[in-house]
């Protein structure tokens, strides 16, 4: 009889030839179990995801209780369904007065494919620009923003008329002009190695929007939720973007994204086509059910104004002759090491001694740092001390 992995192996469709290849057995906080017992500190929260940690008790009873009341009754929009009424007023409640129509998504890579289009139809323009080494998601819509040329190349042609200009670079905020129908951008560029903009950047790029009548659509899918110091990482730079996307956290661990605007545009949706933007499964009630437990939790609790000190934390105990800088925001980390040979192997010495890590998609030599944001002093100590090791064999060998 085949075992468990090589099934995993001869039938769910692969997307690298070397996966992690945990066998999960259950999760719980910063922890998983694989079916030998042994636990794992997830140190990625599952890319993002698990903000509260694995199957957090309000998030668990939530599902339930909705589970056992409905899951799907119609296409999206159409229902007046209580979990999709409460997270939208929740979302509204907390977020500028502008922001107060929430389309709810699957995914990230679809909330991003929704505020393309909402863009084009409102504005009536077509170019779409982003920034290189952004990331946005991986449909074509969405990879045609991305600024990473390597993941792009062999899926081309994909959408035309987007371009990309240098973040953080003022000169390139005059390529944004009047037939610039939006501007997609990340408040921290993640997957860049965390990329933290310059005073002013942001604000620049919103005023020039503003000179010529562009939408400015924020990317928070992988920095919402509390991960880098306030519950949307736009609210610490003070710039209000036109559209907002959501995703990863926002689901408590369930697939649920949105991209939220002012009811002036979301409302283009509605004529000429009518249902101008559709989607089956978009808003689940038990996946908005998990949301609105989990946004409570963070909210209720603040649990993003503890997350800067515990990153310094990290940065303290993450002293190492090998590490040339860590870059940060909030607990978004990147630990940059000399070349991806040496991190990958460090990667697989923190598997086996119970640490799970990653990498960055265009920062391939940068240790990824992103806990449930609940993690323990003594567990950011325990999670130090296993990179230690793991750097000192991989450097030391």
């Amino acid at each position: 009889m085949s075992t468990q992995r090589q099934l995993f192996l001869q039938h769910v469709a692969q997307t690298s030839d070397a996966p992690l290849g945990l066998e999960i057995e259950r999760a719980e906080g910063v922890y998983l179990f694989d079916t030998s017992g042994k636990n794992y500190i997830d140190l990625i929260s599952g890319i993002g995801v698990s903000a509260l940690g694995h199957c957090h008790p309000k998030i668990v009873n939530a599902v339930q209780q909705q589970a056992a009341k409905y899951m799907h009754t119609m296409v999206y929009g159409e229902y007046i369904q209580n979990p999709q009424v409460q997270l939208a007023q929740l979302l509204c409640e907390v977020l500028p007065d502008s922001l107060n129509a929430v389309y709810f998504t699957n995914s990230g890579t679809e909330a991003t494919e929704g505020a393309m289009k909402l863009s084009k139809r409102f504005t009536g323009r077509t170019e779409i620009i982003s920034c290189y080494n952004s990331y946005h998601g991986s449909t074509q819509g969405a990879l045609s923003l991305n600024g990473d040329e390597y993941f792009k190349s062999n899926y081309r042609p994909l959408l035309p008329d987007t371009r990309q200009i240098r973040y953080n670079n003022l000169d390139d905020i005059k390529l944004i002009t009047k037939r610039t129908a939006a501007v997609f951008l990340e408040p921290v560029q993640a997957e860049a190695g965390v990329i933290v903009p310059d005073e002013n950047y942001l604000q620049a790029v919103r005023k020039r929007c503003n000179e010529t009548g562009t939408l400015l659509v924020l990317d928070e899918i992988q920095t919402g939720c509390g991960r880098t110091g306030n519950l949307f990482r736009f609210q610490t730079e003070n710039v209000v973007p036109d559209i907002l996307l959501v995703g990863k956290a926002f689901g408590g661990g369930l697939p649920l994204a949105a991209f939220i605007s002012s009811k002036k545009i979301m409302n283009v949706f509605q004529q000429n086509p009518v249902l101008g933007h559709i989607t089956t499964f978009g808003g689940n009630a038990v996946c908005c059910a998990a949301g609105l437990a989990s946004l409570q939790e963070i909210i209720e609790k603040k649990l993003y104004a503890d997350v800067e000190r515990k990153a310094q934390l990290f940065i303290e105990l993450l002293q190492h002759k090998s590490i040339q800088k860590i870059h940060h925001c909030g607990l978004l980390m990147a630990v940059y090491l000399d070349n991806f040979d040496n991190l990958w192997k460090t990667i697989q010495v923190c598997l086996q001694n119970g640490l799970v890590t990653d990498w960055f998609l265009f920062a391939n030599n940068c240790m990824r740092i992103a806990p449930p944001l609940i993690i323990t002093d003594e567990e950011i100590k325990t999670a130090a001390t296993i990179i230690h090791q793991a750097l000192d064999k991989v450097y030391n060998a």
